[in-house]
């Protein structure tokens, strides 16, 4: 798969999983509600890593660079 996130979508991912995380460890979102929102951090961590977001192919996004002519 080619790599279809840009810089500011990556930073945002990792912001938006360092807060549900430290909203579940500090015991603000608890209970299922909470494991869904790790899920969804440990989701936006790997994406950010891999630098590809799945749901974007689908969909035909790109957020990263576009290709010079």
């Amino acid at each position: 798969m080619k790599k279809n996130m840009g810089t500011l979508d990556k930073a945002l991912r990792i912001i938006f999983a360092a807060l549900f995380v430290a909203l579940y460890i500090t015991g603000v979102i608890r209970g299922a509600i909470g494991i869904v929102m790790l899920l969804i951090a440990a989701m936006f961590l790997i994406t950010s890593i891999l630098g590809i977001c799945p749901l974007y192919s689908v969909f035909g996004w790109n957020t990263g660079k576009k290709a010079s002519a």
